[in-house]
């Protein structure tokens, strides 16, 4: 007898939906695949390569036999590099104890929720935000609270309304900086503003999201909450990891530092799911971490360079509106003056996912639709990729708006 499958899954996985940037970028991929002509910019994933030196240590430690399991929270060695760059970065003083390290920031993200969530726990949000985030609080048992952040405030979330979204059930904030999908990132000043709120909350935890922040633009720096307000730091995550600021997206290597006890239960529950990292991504990630850093410059000075670019070609496409992100690499433009209109190939573009599926379809390029980030009326499209391609894209992009009636 056959088994449905609803009858084989469990509840918990009917409160989440599988990644709409995955699901982009493998469309993308299909249709390529096919003979499309194909530019996609849905993925979040650096087009530079790793490191030499990176790699190199990568051959060493496969050379020197280090392919053993280690301890399930990371190397001492590597996370005595996290807790060095972590200081050297942002001047915080964690002790290596305090660190874990995990197949990516995302595993991060889900051992804090998951170890700390309990049914009915609130997680605030704000949005536009990573795909992720709401899903993984609602596997955790938590309810994610959406915090809108418009563009009038530059994406960003406002101390008045961080005040008015917290309740005696909020457990977490989930803060962003850079910020995926937008790439807004909060000054000392806007920062400090949202730490002065939490101040006057103490049963209030908070999970900062820092992966993108080296990629920062116009010589700005983005605070992280510990380095802004110490005294959040008895219940602060703060994460980061070497995918974004290294290349290093499939070496799959994240990590956080939190108070040991929250790391020490983040832990037993990595003991009993993946279990520690590759050793040889660890190994690369000591190079990374500890090694030179003027690699991160350079590309830097490149992703500044196709940032103004497409900022300025999608602001002369009619009906987009694009501001200028001050860091990570994306923009995150309003369509909403292509709404209401039929392209040319006869879609109607009544929502932002119709836009991009269109855009997909018509003109080959892939975006990824602001709904996906909880945030409508929006498409967000990746920097990450060669000039040419993105002049190219841009072009299409402006030819396909040109065309809607």
């Amino acid at each position: 007898m056959d088994l449905d499958a609803m009858d084989l899954t469990a509840a918990r996985l009917d409160r989440i939906s599988p990644s709409q940037t995955i699901a982009i970028s493998t469309k993308a991929r299909a249709l390529k695949a096919a003979g499309k002509d194909i530019i996609s910019l849905s993925a979040g994933e650096p087009d530079f390569d790793t490191p030499d030196t990176i790699k190199q240590a990568a051959m060493r430690a496969i050379a020197a036999g280090e392919t053993k399991y280690t301890d399930v929270a990371g190397t001492p060695a590597l996370r005595r590099a996290v807790a060095e760059r972590f200081n050297a970065d942002s001047g915080l003083d964690y002790t290596w104890d305090e660190v874990i390290v995990s197949n990516g920031g995302k595993q991060i993200i889900y051992n804090a929720m998951v170890a700390t969530i309990n049914p009915g726990d609130e997680a605030i949000i704000p949005a536009p935000c990573w795909v992720s985030y709401p899903d993984i609080v609602s596997l955790a048992e938590g309810t994610p609270v959406i915090v809108p952040c418009g563009a009038e405030h530059g994406f960003k979330l406002q101390p008045e309304a961080l005040e008015a979204a917290i309740t005696p059930r909020t457990k977490w904030l989930l803060l962003n900086s850079p910020n995926n999908p937008t790439g807004a990132a909060y000054s000392a000043a806007e920062m400090r503003a949202l730490c002065d709120v939490l101040l006057r909350h103490p049963d209030v935890w908070i999970l900062t999201d820092d992966i993108y922040n080296k990629l920062v633009y116009d010589g700005f720096h983005a605070p992280t909450v510990v380095e802004v307000e110490p005294r959040l730091r008895a219940r602060t995550v703060t994460m980061n990891g070497v995918s974004k600021a290294y290349a290093m997206t499939g070496w799959r290597i994240g990590y956080s530092a939190a108070p040991v006890q929250l790391t020490r239960a983040m832990n037993k529950l990595q003991s009993q799911s993946t279990s520690g990292p590759c050793s040889i991504s660890q190994a690369a990630a000591v190079e990374a971490l500890t090694g030179p850093q003027d690699f991160i410059g350079t590309m830097v000075s490149t992703y500044q360079a196709r940032r103004d670019l497409v900022v300025a070609m999608l602001n002369e496409a009619e009906g987009l509106h694009c501001p200028v992100p001050e860091g990570a690499f994306y923009v995150f433009p309003s369509l909403v003056g292509c709404l209401g209109k039929t392209s040319a190939g006869g879609t109607l573009i009544d929502t932002d996912e119709a836009f991009v599926t269109a855009l997909l379809d018509e003109e080959g390029v892939a975006a990824v639709h602001g709904s996906a980030f909880m945030f409508a009326g929006h498409f967000r499209i990746s920097y990450a990729t060669d000039t040419e391609s993105l002049k190219e894209a841009c072009r299409r992009i402006q030819r396909f708006c040109a065309a809607l009636r």
